[in-house]
């Protein structure tokens, strides 16, 4: 079955979950959790998102994360690459740290932004970790109690939606997550109502669809990613099947596979395959693509997706 694709919307919330491959740790000490959260900084600072909750488990991670214009899976990749770079250093390992597909529900903030803060904070507490969310101290739960500081994390979006004067607004927050603190699993949190990929009524759920109806025409064909990239980047598409190790075709290719991905044109696996190669070697060669931050290509990139978006498929 087609994976559904994911849902761009500038300044809309969604509910990420990281997780670790095949539900391996992704943290193995507290540094390692500072050097997550540094990594976290880095990319608001370099991306624009706001992270309204965070919850750093000992296999996954979860976010309530709202986007600027870059798209989701930019600001997830380049995080989930960086870090895992890391790890790989100190621990003296390679691979993956984490599961190929992150989880992102977009949330009807309005009805539920509220409610998703308080059930990512109550993590350690379901998880049998700690009986209170404020003896933890890798989630954003201090942070609004003005205990503990996350220059990152912006809080003033819900603590504004318990009262205007901010100490007030701590409390009545304090009070509605402890109101929850026996709560099990909700599961509408991992699978959005309905299995979509939105959390919210059936009226909002409707109306990011129809949303998407209007904005987005066919996905373009591979074929037409390839031809579009290779006149843009001035090369000829036989270059790129060519068994060889030249670093320019296969910087091309893993454009392609990028822009495919972005634009649900193909999955890795069907670029690789259209190419005749490895598609674990190209995955990485496209982590590494969002992760360098060259501003050229990445203009080039945006030249390549306008006119695939005008020229239809």
């Amino acid at each position: 079955m087609a994976r559904k694709p994911r849902i761009h919307l500038p300044g809309g919330i969604y509910h990420v979950i990281l997780r670790g491959n095949d539900g391996q740790p992704v943290f193995f000490s507290d540094q390692d959790r500072l050097s997550f959260c540094e990594l976290v900084a880095e990319g608001v600072v370099r991306y624009g998102h706001r992270i309204h909750a965070f919850c750093l488990m000992t296999n996954h991670v979860h976010f309530a994360l709202q986007v600027a214009e870059p798209p989701l899976a930019k600001i997830v990749q380049n995080l989930a690459f960086r870090y895992t770079r890391r790890i790989n250093k100190s621990q003296r390992r390679m691979g993956h740290l984490f599961q190929g597909r992150y989880k992102a529900l977009l949330v009807d903030a309005d009805a539920y932004l509220v409610e998703l803060v308080r059930y990512i904070h109550l993590n350690p507490v379901r998880a049998q970790m700690v009986a209170d969310p404020g003896a933890y101290a890798w989630s954003g739960h201090n942070a609004y109690l003005g205990l503990a500081g996350w220059p990152w994390l912006t809080t003033d979006l819900v603590l504004s939606q318990f009262a205007t004067q901010r100490s007030i607004a701590t409390e009545r927050y304090r009070r509605f997550v402890c109101d929850s603190i026996n709560d099990g699993r909700r599961e509408e949190f991992h699978v959005g109502h309905n299995d979509s990929q939105v959390i919210g009524d059936d009226v909002f759920v409707q109306r990011i669809y129809d949303g998407l109806a209007v904005k987005n025409t066919k996905p373009p064909t591979l074929d037409r990613i390839v031809s579009v990239t290779c006149e843009q980047l001035e090369i000829a598409a036989a270059e790129l099947r060519v068994r060889d190790h030249r670093r320019g075709p296969a910087k091309v290719r893993a454009v392609i596979a990028l822009i495919a991905q972005d634009l649900d044109g193909a999955t890795l696996k069907e670029t690789a395959d259209y190419f005749h190669r490895d598609a674990t070697v190209l995955g990485r060669s496209v982590v590494r693509l969002r992760a360098v931050g060259d501003l050229r290509l990445q203009e080039a990139i945006d030249v390549i997706k306008k006119a695939l978006a005008a020229g239809g498929s």
